[in-house]
């Protein structure tokens, strides 16, 4: 049993106990005593490439959901331990596992001044589902179990049947079709942060824009100048305003992190969105109390259209899992303190710990004559070599990574690989098409839970875009989550990583780290697990 399934269950008290367990906690920035803070409080965060969008219902990357994590807030959020705590909702309770009951703050407000009502909830959460809205996240709510969800997300039952309804203005009632011990640690997810019903009727797409949106969270969006930055200002009608130290952030898109760095050496930028990997040891000797290296859940990984020939072939893939040379790319390519990778989640999430393959304890020379004997049986041969194309987002990093394999596929297997880059926004287009053989992607878990992962892969998942099917894999992933004992889960996610470790649908490459350098003036700095921080945690000192 994961942490988080044994923390939500010690949540699972009567309401007012857990009402009043929170009642005098402050959840901003917690500045010490006796701390001089900086007249300005201003601050300017690097974010990677531009994010696509700004619309709840329909982000998927990180860029978006660390300006959306600024900008609204959900019934719950967690703390960076991984600790569930209240967000609009101060209170909750639920006796099954199955049903579930949220109590708003009272007198919520968006931040225009209108009320935040449960209506909001209700209406947010059916719009994630509807299959209009073509939201990447719509099967995040398959998988919390709330009713109805796989139906309406499938198109064949109304968004309005699905398992949340609003009891009143304040009260918001879920039910799942079966019981989820760790159900919070999804309504934390920013796809199922509230947006305002009366907003998005007003104005349709265009409410993401300034001027238009409204917010709930400790900030409110000024401008957004498309790939140049994104400004926010203090929300003052935010609940927790009072505990904000920082009025104003920025968010600049630079996909390139040595133009990132430099920024952030001239003073431009409070803290990046990355380390250059050729400039880490060198930051780690010039500022080692300004480099922040924070281990988190994430797997980086080269994904398989599993529907292009001649991937349809799992030895092809094997092949190509095999010959890759993972230690030499963890720690020589990158050596950013990441190890590298034979599965594609973590091996130890909170209190479920898995095995890796058995390939993961054989020597390279063993994992190459294996991947050479695959691709022979495949039909490939020095006359006859594998031809692809390596898609990757253009960033200095992945393409020393994307060089590196290409390399490594060439001298031991042969292959001709030609590689592609493209920016963010068009890689993700792609990628979701399917218009590609190989392409470079990341992900970081959304939960602390080993689902998080495996889901992205189940059939007809809206993130699986490599096309993996197995039906034996679906059953174990859905197996764990329908069991109770601990022993019984941590088996069946096991059998799940055994089963898609042998198909490879994507290549593990490392599990994840995230490095960043934080201006040493800024206090509260405390990422998670999951990778994400938030701004009105921190704040400025003289």
């Amino acid at each position: 049993m994961s942490v988080s399934r044994l923390y939500v269950a010690r949540l699972c008290l009567p309401a007012i106990f857990t009402s009043l367990s929170f009642s005098s906690v402050a959840f901003g920035a917690n500045v010490p005593n006796g701390v001089a803070l900086a007249p300005v409080q201003e601050i300017v965060r690097g974010n990677g490439d531009e994010p696509s969008t700004l619309d709840v219902d329909k982000a998927e990357t990180n860029d978006a959901f660390a300006v959306i994590n600024d900008l609204f807030e959900g019934l719950v959020r967690t703390d960076p331990e991984g600790k569930i705590m209240p967000g609009l909702a101060s209170s909750w309770e639920t006796t099954d596992n199955k049903v579930w009951t949220f109590h708003l703050r009272p007198d919520l407000t968006w931040s225009d001044g209108s009320p935040l009502t449960a209506e909001d909830v209700v209406f947010s959460w059916r719009r994630l589902t509807d299959p209009k809205t073509a939201s990447p996240y719509a099967s995040f709510a398959n998988y919390a179990h709330i009713l109805n969800a796989d139906a309406v997300t499938g198109g064949k039952s109304p968004s309005d049947s699905l398992g949340v309804k609003a009891l009143d203005a304040h009260t918001v009632q879920v039910t799942l079709d079966q019981p989820v011990s760790y159900f919070l640690q999804f309504v934390a997810h920013p796809s199922l942060f509230p947006v305002s019903e009366n907003n998005i009727k007003k104005f349709g797409d265009a409410w993401i824009r300034p001027g238009n949106m409204v917010s709930s969270g400790a900030y409110k969006l000024d401008q957004w100048v498309v790939n140049e930055k994104i400004t926010l200002t203090r929300n003052d009608r935010y609940w927790d305003n009072a505990h904000t130290v920082i009025n104003r952030v920025t968010f600049l898109p630079i996909h390139d992190v040595s133009a990132e760095l430099n920024r952030y050496l001239a003073g431009g930028i409070t803290i990046t969105e990355n380390i250059p990997a050729i400039d880490f040891a060198r930051m780690k000797k010039e500022r080692p109390k300004e480099v922040h290296s924070t281990a988190v859940y994430s797997v980086f990984y080269f994904q398989i259209n599993t529907h292009k020939p001649p991937f349809t072939d799992a030895r092809v893939r094997q092949a190509l899992d095999l010959a890759l040379d993972k230690g030499i790319i963890a720690d020589k390519v990158i050596g950013m303190g990441h190890k590298a990778a034979y599965t594609v989640l973590p091996l130890s999430m909170g209190e479920v710990t898995l095995s890796p393959p058995e390939w993961a304890g054989w020597t390279q020379a063993q994992r190459v004559k294996k991947a050479q004997a695959l691709l022979n049986e495949a039909g490939f041969s020095a006359s006859h070599p594998l031809s692809f194309t390596l898609l990757y987002n253009t960033n200095q990093d992945n393409q020393r990574i994307a060089i590196a394999a290409a390399s490594m596929w060439g001298k031991t297997l042969g292959a001709k690989v030609t590689l592609q880059n493209q920016e963010w926004k068009t890689m993700l287009d792609t990628m979701h098409q399917r218009q590609y053989d190989l392409v470079r992607y990341t992900w970081i878990g959304d939960y602390s839970e080993p689902s998080t992962f495996l889901n992205t892969f189940r059939s007809g998942d809206s993130q699986n875009s490599s096309g993996y099917a197995s039906t034996g894999f679906d059953a174990a992933v859905k197996a764990a989550g329908m069991d109770t004992d601990p022993h019984a889960v941590t088996q069946d996610y096991q059998k799940a990583s055994d089963i898609i470790a042998k198909d490879t649908p994507v290549i593990p490459v490392f599990y994840g780290a995230l490095n960043k350098l934080v201006n040493p003036k800024v206090g509260g700095y405390a990422p998670s697990h999951l990778g994400f921080y938030y701004t009105k945690d921190l704040y400025l000192v003289k």
